[in-house]
């Protein structure tokens, strides 16, 4: 039986694709491996969404061709890059044998049989189909915690995003569908389920006429062994108040939000085709802290945006001194071509860009530190994710750091201790990413 590999590159979004394609490839007969040397097919499931993750999907296909010198006897690429470049791929990467689009990733085993037999296929050109059966999945996080995609696609068209014409029109999954995937991975032992989507709190409205992120958690909630929901990837304007209420209301939403402003400038707002002001941010921040003090705000930041000069990078700079945000992540602005914003005049240097990104990262490193010394003495809960070496302490996540993106909390205890637990923990040290304490 033929060893399938499998190389995920970018977005949660991109990881649960990886999955579903491992699921249908392992029902199909097909094992899986997780050493490249021992695979005969390796599948790199591409990232497309700025230039620097193109290269880096490139860079993973040339290092996985490498192997087709030893074992491996077919190189399949998949996902966004496949998506947008796949006339590209078939010209300059002879070492590929078939590219699978990201609405197509259900013939995953399907592609990979006709290979096998000599059939070079290119499915791509499909991004607006989702399949209409639940597909199965191999989860690659750990088993305490898995991603639940609530929709695919984007609507929103902000002018420097490449995601419309990678993965199509915004489509949301059925309330139904979602539920019933959740309380199979809560059967199979997950604690933790994390809602991603490109814009989680538009879910619902091409479907039902509404937004129903908040009736989906309804939902949600009611499910036997899921202790903690999170939710990535809010949008400002769409946060309504039923949101916020039933975030408020269930202990086993994670008061966390994760809300990419991506600027605070309203001339710059505007000309990122985003949909909100300055004024209308601080509302909503507002609002949501007056219902959940303790709720964590996370954000990303684009600097050095066509045409951004000093002033407005500067009202971008107060803006975050004055709202604080618990977690900030900053991105210098990536010339996408075929958006509106690789065409406007005003592109900038990048050295002033990382000049931006540097004085940005250094005001949130200070807040971060702030904020994080104020929590000593607290007592949080804390899911256990392992036991580092080097300091002697176990570590793990609390309900506001999401996986792969946030800090850790480290621990001592004198109890034994097992991945997934969840512990309540006094919190005895802090610096601008991590948080130290003892189990109680």
């Amino acid at each position: 039986m033929y060893n399938i590999g499998l190389v995920s590159l970018g977005c949660a979004k991109n990881q649960t694709d990886a999955e579903i394609m491992l699921g249908i490839l392992q029902n199909d007969g097909f094992s899986i491996t997780y050493n490249p040397s021992e695979a005969d097919v390796i599948i790199v499931n591409t990232c497309g969404f700025i230039e620097q993750a193109k290269q880096e999907s490139i860079d993973a296909i040339l290092e996985m061709a490498e192997y087709k010198n030893e074992r491996c006897k077919l190189l399949i690429a998949t996902g966004c890059l496949a998506e947008r470049y796949a006339n590209d791929i078939v010209k300059e990467l002879p070492e590929v044998d078939a590219i699978v689009g990201t609405g197509d990733y259900d013939k995953i085993a399907e592609v990979v049989r006709d290979a096998f037999n000599g059939e070079k296929k290119v499915i791509c050109g499909h991004r607006d189909r989702t399949p209409e059966e639940r597909l199965p999945r191999v989860l690659s996080t750990p088993p305490y915690t898995a991603y639940l995609k609530i929709a695919d696609g984007c609507d929103n068209n902000c002018t420097y995003c490449a995601i419309p014409l990678i993965r199509g029109r915004f489509r949301s999954r059925k309330i139904e569908d979602i539920v019933s995937e959740a309380e199979e991975l809560a059967e199979n032992g997950v604690k933790e389920l994390i809602l991603i989507a490109q814009d989680t709190t538009r879910y619902g409205k091409d479907l039902y006429g509404e937004y129903s992120l908040d009736k989906l958690l309804g939902g949600l909630v009611g499910i036997d062994g899921i202790e903690w929901i999170r939710v990535h990837y809010f949008y400002p304007e769409a946060i309504t108040d039923s949101l916020i209420d039933t975030m408020a209301r269930y202990k086993k939403i994670c008061a966390y939000i994760d809300m990419p402003i991506q600027h605070a400038n309203n001339d710059i707002l505007r000309r990122m085709a985003r949909r909100t002001t300055q004024e209308e941010i601080l509302k909503k921040i507002e609002k949501i802290r007056k219902a959940m003090p303790d709720c964590t705000i996370r954000t990303s930041i684009i600097v050095g945006f066509p045409g951004e000069t000093e002033e407005q990078f500067n009202d971008l700079y107060e803006f975050v001194k004055k709202v604080r945000f618990d977690r900030m992540g900053v991105f210098t602005y990536s010339q996408e071509e075929d958006t509106p914003a690789a065409k406007f005049e005003g592109q900038l240097d990048e050295d002033i860009k990382n000049e931006r990104l540097d004085k940005l990262m250094t005001l949130q490193q200070g807040i971060s530190l702030e904020l994080n010394r104020a929590k000593l003495g607290k007592t949080l809960e804390v899911i256990a994710e392992g036991y580092d070496e080097e300091s002697f302490l176990f570590y793990g996540r609390s309900r506001g750091d999401s996986i792969d993106v946030d800090g850790k909390v480290y621990f001592a205890t004198e109890n034994e201790v097992s991945e997934g637990n969840i512990l309540n923990v006094e919190i005895l040290d802090a610096d601008e990413y991590d948080l130290t304490g003892r189990v109680i």
